[in-house]
């Protein structure tokens, strides 16, 4: 088989190792840390892959992300405060088990756990890579604006607690990538006669204002003084066969469950590791002690959100199609190279789909290694104080949009995206959607542009082509479920409330 057919070998250069080991003690570094967690991590990052090759920088990405994940279980099992959002429900058993003595045998678990899920993902990916590119290849513009489609649909449906602003969100993102010049009249397009918007809204100083700046302004309203105590004693992570092997059906059933979650767009790993959760506590034996320091609820959480980041790459390299809001942002590092990720990137250069996929399963190893003998230390830097850690976030971002480009015009352009998104987000406005939907905005445009030249006008060729029509039923059942989980929610709201 092909994907068997590529030289590991080639991996193991000074950049790529020193990429994947960068990327992964970062990514811990940020998921621990409450309040910033992997897209900031990812959106802090992004510039320094300006000036490296594809392969490094796109797995300096990925291993960030991956870590970041098992990152976040660290504060949720020592401090009862989880780093990420996803590692919300590790905190229900990681913590109780660190409160009995056993913080080191909890993280035990939850790195096992990710490291378990973080391969499964990987595998998963390198099996599917090839036949899902090998339709995908027989798409042609018709069929990739209706995937686009297809990818925000599902993002505000499937992952939106709100629709409506989803929705607004959406819009926004879309209306936005039109700025710039048009690429098919090239006719400059709502730029202002601003010569550092001819090429659009520049994409890093965007990210890293709209996912940085909220945080750093979040963390100056609140304690400055703050500090995240605690004790790092016993903190030397160990857990023995015998007792992975008890968890290891919890293990897999959570890899299996986050790694489909990962691979629908927008659903993201939190809605993975509730789902994993809940399904660990039904088919327990003693259900009871889920929430008082189960060894199976930190194993299905941390597997399902491990395995939602292999799941989430396989529409973006396979399809184009980002998986969740972190992964759009890593999709960019693609755009800076020149590269559009998706069937045609797999078919002329599959040594480098196949070197960043072989990549990623390396950084999850990397991970187990460090994070086996450097917990500990990790654990020591939520000692740092608010006060400290906003203003390395924020140099950091402000740094990373003035060297992408050396123009302080993104300077200014993330600071003001980063105020307007601080207002925005309280209003509880989804970056994700927006993201999404501005990073696939040229991507429709162009595929509708050029189908409806195709058909000379005629919407028709969406509806008599056989993989258009496969896609919009996908559509209309994602829509579908979406009303239909709607509408239970609502019900049974009401059935709750009493009269």
């Amino acid at each position: 088989m092909e994907i068997f057919s590529f030289d590991i070998i080639t991996l193991f250069t000074w950049q790529n190792m020193l990429a994947i080991i960068m990327g992964v003690l970062f990514g811990i570094c940020i998921g621990m840390m409450p309040g910033l967690g992997p897209t900031v991590g990812v959106a802090l990052i992004l510039p320094v892959t300006y000036t490296m090759g594809t392969v490094p920088a796109i797995l300096l990405l990925v291993a960030l992300y991956q870590a970041a994940e098992y990152g976040g279980s660290i504060s949720a099992i020592t401090l009862g405060i989880p780093g990420t959002a996803s590692a919300v429900a590790t905190t229900l058993d990681g913590h109780p088990m660190s409160k009995m003595g056993f913080p080191g045998r909890a993280l035990g678990y939850s790195l096992y756990s990710s490291v378990f899920g973080g391969i499964f993902g990987g595998i998963v990916l390198l099996l599917l890579i090839a036949p899902l590119t090998k339709i995908a290849i027989k798409f042609s513009d018709p069929e990739i604006f209706l995937i686009a489609l297809l990818g925000l649909v599902s993002v505000v449906g499937l992952g939106s607690k709100d629709i409506p602003k989803s929705v607004v969100s959406v819009l926004l993102g879309l209306l936005l990538s039109t700025m710039g010049m048009d690429v098919f009249t090239g006719i400059s397009r709502f730029t202002m006669d601003i010569p550092s918007l001819s090429d659009g809204i520049p994409f890093v100083a965007l990210i890293t204002g709209l996912f940085a700046v909220p945080e750093v302004i979040n963390l100056a309203i609140g304690n400055l003084d703050a500090v995240y105590v605690s004790d790092t004693r016993n903190l030397k992570v160990s857990l023995a066969w015998n007792e992975f092997k008890e968890i290891l059906r919890t293990v897999l059933k959570g890899s299996v469950i986050g790694t489909i979650i990962g691979i629908i767009p927008g659903v993201g790993p939190s809605a993975a590791t509730w789902i994993s959760y809940a399904e660990a506590k039904r088919v327990s034996r003693e259900p009871e002690r889920f929430g008082k320091g189960a060894p199976d609820g930190i194993a299905a959480s941390e597997s399902a959100n491990n395995a939602c980041v292999g799941g989430a790459l396989l529409p973006l390299l396979s399809l184009g199609i980002p998986g969740s809001g972190t992964i759009a942002v890593i999709s960019s590092a693609f755009i800076i190279k020149g590269i559009q990720p998706g069937p045609q990137v797999f078919q002329t250069q599959s040594d480098l789909i196949l070197g960043i996929i072989w990549g990623f399963l390396l950084a999850t190893i990397v991970l187990w290694i460090v994070g086996k003998y450097m917990t500990a230390f990790f654990a020591r830097l939520l000692t740092i104080p608010n006060y400290v850690l906003l203003v390395i976030v924020f140099f950091a971002a402000m740094i990373g949009a003035y060297g992408t480009r050396y123009n302080l015009f993104d300077v200014g352009v993330a600071f003001t995206v980063g105020c307007i998104g601080f207002f925005v987000s309280r209003l509880d406005y989804s970056f994700p959607c927006f993201v999404m939907a501005f990073i696939l905005g040229k991507l429709i445009e162009t595929s509708l542009r050029r189908s409806l030249m195709l058909s000379r006008g005629s919407y028709a060729i969406f509806f008599t082509r056989g993989y258009c029509i496969a896609i919009l039923c996908i559509i209309l059942l994602v829509v579908s479920l979406t009303i239909y989980s709607r509408v239970k929610k609502r019900r049974n709201a009401g059935e709750r409330t009493p009269i």
